[in-house]
């Protein structure tokens, strides 16, 4: 998960984001103004009801207790069924992951990273971290999740032309610890993780925040 902060849309871009956002079947916030109705409001009434029987509102067992999240849980039926019985593609966005956890954290506790500011939550999955992000006052909110790779290449050429300031949420998935930006990586701040959450993931017991510096 990545974070770009005092972020301004290329001209040329805001169009690709647009349509990227509504492939993603996230909301896309108009600058000026966020209409924060929530996901919800923009699902087919059947598949609405559906995610609502099958997912739990819930704020424990994270980094963030402050934050309620509609997650898939383990008092959830289909955290127990196979995988391919769930009907609308893989629910990566139902998890609360442990990098943006820690990103999420990291925003709580210093709000000034945000504040005032224009923020981008790219690979937003359920969208915490740019609940934090609003809750510390940001500005304008994009949260997308769209492409598995996070557009590496993209968001240098933010810091360079733009002066943007690109934070990252990882708990050390070997993809990434392997991948070419590590040498372009400041650590922020590592915390460690709740015990529910190193259940939920493989036994994952710390999650960082990396200041990206390309």
């Amino acid at each position: 998960m990545a974070l770009s902060l005092g972020w301004k849309v290329p001209r040329n871009c805001y169009g690709l984001l647009q349509k990227a956002a509504r492939s993603s079947g996230f909301p896309v916030f108009p600058w000026g103004h966020c209409s924060w109705t929530g996901a919800g409001s923009f699902l087919d009434p059947e598949i609405k009801v559906f995610l609502e029987e099958n997912t739990e509102v819930t704020s424990s067992g994270s980094l963030t207790p402050e934050i309620q999240l509609r997650l898939l849980t383990p008092r959830c039926k289909f955290w127990w069924e196979r995988a391919d019985l769930w009907p609308h593609g893989d629910p990566y966005w139902a998890i609360y992951w442990p990098g943006g956890q820690a990103l999420s954290r990291y925003l709580l506790d210093n709000p000034d990273v945000v504040r005032g500011k224009s923020v981008l939550d790219l690979g937003s999955g359920c969208g915490a971290t740019a609940i934090a992000a609003k809750m510390n006052g940001a500005s304008k909110i994009l949260a997308n999740d769209i492409d598995p790779n996070s557009l590496h290449q993209w968001l240098k050429n933010c810091c360079w032309t733009f002066g943007t300031r690109v934070l990252i949420g990882d708990p050390g998935r070997p993809q990434f610890s392997r991948h070419s930006i590590q040498h372009q990586l400041h650590k922020v701040v590592e915390y460690s993780l709740p015990e529910p959450t190193r259940q939920e993931n493989n036994g994952l017991t710390t999650s960082t925040v990396w200041d990206f510096q390309p």
